[in-house]
């Protein structure tokens, strides 16, 4: 054991800082972990890593403080190192803080994939991408449906958003509607995974991922990492999968961890291809074929459902909401709901701006690029009030409601709405199915 420990502090979102921690430093004596940072998620700092999860090295838990602290936290605890921990940010974001931890006197660390991802007994097909907001959710459910069909029993692991208590969120299992509302789930947390629990399927998150993994082992075939933001996964894959969306061409190079999964990915997947201008697809293309020649292409659409009577949008006063995470660290400017205002002759689309409370008009305060959409944040169940007063407030005809989930039910605003879907449509072939079949083929002659 090293006579002198260094100490470590892990900037954060709740989620990557948590899982680099459990795997890499909780018992590891040549580091001392003095404190995480957090970022993007509301709620997080002032809080503890709590001693039950931080291990017998941390009797009294890890305090969790607000990013700008850094400075004083590495002066005040003498800290030797900083590991960034956290996704979808630009090269510039990751090296402004890089900045700060080097003149403050501290290293500065990135951890790969390589130290991170636990192994599986089981098939791990792992859907990620290069930005939030790409497509990754219709990609796992195409491969999800993919998998049944194939009669795969196909168990679910989603990347992390313990945004609650932490020692009740250890290991959570989802197999119904019934088990979200039990766990106090989020509108973050509902959107990724009622949609593939409404197919059938179970899902499992949490903050202790060797744990999930091997509860998940127990009763899958198949283990289906669906990722978060454009972070790397957490399970070593069998078939890595990265979803790339030529709305935004370019991102694929300079986000993080996004570059990294493109160098890193078996397949690519080319999104939006029916929305983006076709320069914008070869300039994505390009990338793909230049960062990792030896991936395999897909080219995908996402078709816009609106699910009920869509005469009602012609000519109407339409509120757009959209999902959260895609408008605000994504940078996405409009989403599905959008497009199907426009696509059936909204008569006007309703700015939300003036009517925005509370923590939502902060939202807007901090991502200045939204204008005529509502990002759907529910980090909680005050900010989850605070959307419904805000949708309540605007003077609106109809509201339509581009998140993965069925918002209306769960938020019980009393204004009509229409909810809009999207699905993976592929171009091009071969496709998921077959490049699926022969990854699991291998894997049996593998075992055997």
């Amino acid at each position: 054991m090293s006579a002198i420990r260094k100490k470590v502090v892990i900037m954060g979102a709740a989620g990557r800082d948590f899982h680099n921690f459990n795997v890499y430093y909780r018992d590891n004596n040549e580091y001392d972990v003095v404190a995480f940072t957090a970022q993007q998620i509301p709620n997080i700092a002032g809080r503890k890593y709590p001693s039950s999860l931080a291990g017998k090295k941390y009797p009294n838990g890890i305090p969790i403080y607000d990013e700008s602290e850094l400075p004083d936290i590495i002066k005040k605890y003498k800290v030797d190192e900083v590991v960034f921990a956290y996704s979808d940010v630009s090269f510039n974001y990751v090296m402004e803080r890089a900045s700060i931890a080097l003149a403050c006197g501290a290293d500065y660390r990135l951890l790969s994939g390589e130290h991170t991802m636990l192994k599986s007994t089981k098939p791990v097909i792992a859907v990620c991408a290069v930005r939030t907001g790409c497509g990754k959710s219709q990609t796992s459910r195409k491969i999800a449906s993919i998998l049944k069909e194939m009669g795969k029993k196909v168990v679910v692991v989603r990347h992390p958003m313990p945004y609650g208590d932490l020692e009740k969120q250890v290991c959570q299992r989802f197999a119904s509607i019934k088990d979200m509302h039990e766990q106090n789930c989020t509108i973050e947390e509902m959107e990724e995974y009622e949609p593939h629990i409404s197919e059938g399927h179970v899902v499992y998150a949490g903050v202790d991922y060797e744990k999930i993994l091997r509860e998940a082992e127990k009763e899958a075939d198949v283990i289906l990492w669906d990722g978060g933001n454009n972070d790397l996964p957490f399970f070593k894959p069998d078939l890595h999968i990265v979803v790339t969306d030529p709305l935004r061409a370019g991102h694929e190079n300079y986000y993080h961890p996004g570059a990294t999964n493109l160098r890193m990915a078996d397949v690519v997947i080319i999104n939006k291809v029916d929305t983006a201008e076709p320069d914008d697809v070869e300039k994505v293309k390009a990338s793909i074929l230049s960062a990792n020649p030896d991936a395999k292409i897909i080219e995908a659409e996402s078709p816009v459902v609106v699910k009920g009577d869509v005469s009602q949008i012609k000519g109407k006063k339409i509120l757009v909401v959209e999902d959260g995470p895609t408008l605000t660290h994504g940078e996405m400017n409009y989403g599905a709901a959008y497009v199907a205002a426009k696509e059936h002759g909204a008569g006007e689309i309703i700015d939300p701006r003036p009517y925005a409370v509370g923590s939502i008009k902060e939202v807007y305060q901090k991502y200045t690029h939204l204008e005529n959409i509502l990002p759907a944040m529910g980090y909680g169940k005050t900010q989850m009030k605070e959307l419904k007063e805000t949708i309540e407030k605007v003077p609106c005809d109809l509201v339509l409601v581009g998140t993965p989930i069925d918002l209306a039910s769960h938020l019980k605003f009393s204004k009509p709405s229409l909810r809009i879907t999207y699905y993976l449509k592929e171009r091009t072939t071969p496709g998921l199915k077959d490049i699926v079949s022969q990854i699991l083929e291998k894997k049996v002659k593998v075992k055997k």
